[in-house]
């Protein structure tokens, strides 16, 4: 893959620095220059120049990336695509799938399957790069960076939470508020290598609730995350006494014909570094979840 870019600034500037402000890494730079990658200025090799000035054309030639998990192999089960370009695979992921390998699902979990589907179309030379993770049992919404300068963009909005997620949650009971924020630290629990807990010693957690509808049983509402702890929303909504619908883990119930935890990603905001535009995306309410909403309308 080639990345060009055309310098346009009034006077000299280094070519490293020049580079780092593009958000290469001396970590990636280093790959690059190590597995067979290129800098070219106009077009040629040149590992003297130190300067680069006006209308100077700075192309990166990345290396192929290769699958130094041995592990990881390709599962050709069909993915739900929302949207594909050079820099970005999002789909949405259905229930009962791990986001990554794992002891339960080795072979089938979604990165194998966007590993499968890039050995399909010929996308030998690029490996999965997990961007935003789901929990097994979480639907939604996932973000793919196909090459790790597409990831390395994305950090930085990372870890300043300017990447939006917005999710559709089933939770057990009725809230009495219709919008607040859950300011909780968040933490392991002893002894437990999954399960998390609200505890002072935690992490700064904060999930935003917006409650859409109230029944009987339960409260639809859609949740957006302004950190990205593990089991977050799960964690949150179990401390405030109403747990999600059939997350047994943190005290849920499971409520047929839902099978598990009644949380959906449905919609992720980011910039787009190469773009440079703002992207939304949305994946509809699943079907499992659909059909429990309409069940609990009857009764309401």
């Amino acid at each position: 893959m080639k990345i060009n870019w055309m310098y346009e600034g009034q006077e000299p500037v280094k070519l490293k620095t020049f580079i780092k402000n593009k958000g290469i890494s001396r970590h990636l730079l280093a790959k690059i220059r190590h597995e067979d990658g290129k800098i070219l200025i106009n077009g040629k090799e040149n590992y003297c120049v130190d300067k680069i000035s006006n209308g100077t054309n700075v192309t990166i030639e990345f290396p192929a990336e290769k699958n130094r998990k041995k592990e990881l192999v390709p599962s050709y089960v069909p993915l739900n695509i929302i949207y594909e370009d050079r820099d970005f695979l999002i789909v949405n992921k259905p229930p009962h799938v791990n986001s990554i390998p794992s002891i339960p699902q080795p072979c089938d979990s979604l990165v194998n399957r966007v590993y499968g589907y890039y050995q399909l179309r010929g996308y030998h030379d690029i490996i999965p790069h997990i961007v935003t993770r789901l929990d097994r049992d979480t639907s939604g919404v996932v973000l793919f960076a196909k090459h790790r300068y597409a990831t390395a963009m994305l950090s930085k909005q990372l870890n300043q939470h300017e990447l939006k997620k917005i999710y559709f949650a089933l939770l057990s009971g009725s809230l009495l508020q219709d919008h607040f924020i859950i300011d909780e630290p968040i933490g392991r629990v002893p002894n437990s290598l999954i399960k998390r807990r609200v505890v002072s010693t935690g992490k700064s957690a904060q999930t935003e609730i917006f409650v859409q509808n109230r029944f009987k049983e339960c409260t639809f509402a859609k949740v957006r995350l302004h950190t990205g702890r593990t089991h977050q929303i799960r964690v949150h909504s179990d401390f405030l006494g109403h747990p999600l619908i059939g997350d047994t883990l943190y005290n849920g119930k499971i409520q047929m014909p839902l099978q598990r935890q009644g949380l959906h990603c449905a919609e992720i905001e980011f910039y787009h570094p190469f773009k440079q535009k703002l992207m939304h995306f949305e994946a509809p309410m699943p079907t499992d979840m659909i059909e429990y909403m309409e069940i609990v309308k009857k009764h309401a």
